[in-house]
Formats: C-alpha cells, sequence, structure tokens
C-alpha cells in the first residue's frame, strides 16, 4: 500500500548571495574621501591614524566582496576588489600606522614603486570596465588619475604640489561611488529606476 502525501515535492532551492558591489563602493568613498582630505591640506599629517584605521574597516567590506563577487564568477570585479582591498586598503592602512609611529626617516620611495604597480594594473584593466559604459567606468577614470600622482609624488618625481590634483580625482571618485551604490540598493528595493543610473 503506497500512500500520498499532501507536501509538495521537493524542489532543490539554490540561494545565490545577493550583490555585495555597494558596500564595496562605499568602502571606496569612505577612504576617497579621506585621502581628499589629508591630500588637499583640509586635516593635518596627525589625521593620518584615523584614515588608517578607514582603511582597515574598508578592507573587511571589500574582502567580503571580492569573495562575493568570484564566487559569482565576476572576474573583473571580484579581482579588482581583491587586489584593491589587499593593497589600497590593508596594506596602506597599516602602512600608515608605521610611518606616523616610526621612530626614524622611512624611505617612502618605496611606496611609490607599489603605487605604481597599482597605476599600471588599474591602467591595463581600465578597458575591462568599458565592455559597457557605466558610472564604474567613470570611477575607474578616476584612479586611472589619482593613482599615478601618488606614485610619481612618493617616488620624489613630481612635488606635493600635485597631490591636489589626485585629492580632488579621489573626492570625485567618493561622490560617484556614493551615487553608484545608493543606486543599485534603491533601485533594487523599488524593483525600478529611482535613481537614474546611465
Amino acid at each position: 500500500m503506497t500512500t500520498q502525501s499532501n507536501e509538495a515535492p521537493s524542489a532543490t532551492v539554490q540561494k545565490d548571495w545577493a550583490n555585495a558591489t555597494p558596500a564595496g563602493l562605499v568602502a571606496l568613498a569612505v577612504v576617497c574621501a579621506g585621502f581628499f582630505a589629508l591630500l588637499s591640506g583640509r586635516v593635518d599629517h596627525s589625521a593620518t591614524p584615523l584614515l588608517g584605521c578607514w582603511l582597515i574597516g574598508g578592507f573587511v567590506a571589500q574582502f567580503i566582496v571580492a569573495i562575493i563577487d568570484l564566487k559569482s564568477r565576476s572576474l573583473t570585479g571580484g579581482n579588482t576588489f581583491l587586489y584593491f582591498t589587499c593593497f589600497f586598503m590593508l596594506a596602506t592602512g597599516l602602512e600608515m600606522f608605521v610611518k606616523f609611529n616610526a621612530d626614524t626617516p622611512l624611505d617612502a620611495r618605496l611606496d611609490g614603486y607599489a603605487w605604481g604597480v597599482l597605476a599600471i594594473v588599474t591602467w591595463l584593466w581600465t578597458p575591462a570596465f568599458f565592455t559597457k559604459f557605466s558610472l564604474l567606468s567613470i570611477v575607474v577614470l578616476l584612479l586611472d588619475i589619482a593613482l599615478p600622482i601618488l606614485a610619481l609624488t612618493d617616488l620624489k618625481i613630481l612635488g606635493p604640489e600635485y597631490s591636489p590634483i589626485a585629492a580632488w580625482a579621489l573626492l570625485g571618485d567618493s561622490l560617484v561611488a556614493l551615487y553608484l551604490a545608493s543606486g543599485m540598493i534603491v533601485n533594487s528595493a523599488f524593483g525600478k529606476k529611482v535613481y537614474p543610473m546611465p
């Protein structure tokens, strides 16, 4: 004798993770705003360890975003967030504490070489963000301006008078990243375009 169940047959429900990119963009916006304040002289050198704390906080957010993007097979987004979180966030944040508390002068030209690598890889990866133009393309272009200036300033090829150019590019980055993150969250919540997104 067979019994029939009133329950529906069990279906395999696949629950993918939600897009975490907005959190990564907010982390980027926060630290770019902090760099703007420091590089433009709106805050003095004593704020360096505070910015280091914000960078380490950004590392946590962007690391999670990188893992989710890579899990979702987003090669460009996942790898970009991964190298940003490791070097732009964590390494730079830790280095700010080291430099601020150093008893002897450190040869910061080493940073110029590291920032130079980050600038070059960002330039070389930029076309991947233009397969379809979006606000994210603008975020990358603004980084293409700021990163080489940071590298060349640390290498002492450019003087500190060029820092405001990087500062304003990073402020622009911060604002575009905030708008993009907000648009992704709000438009998704309402299921329609509340915030226009090119």
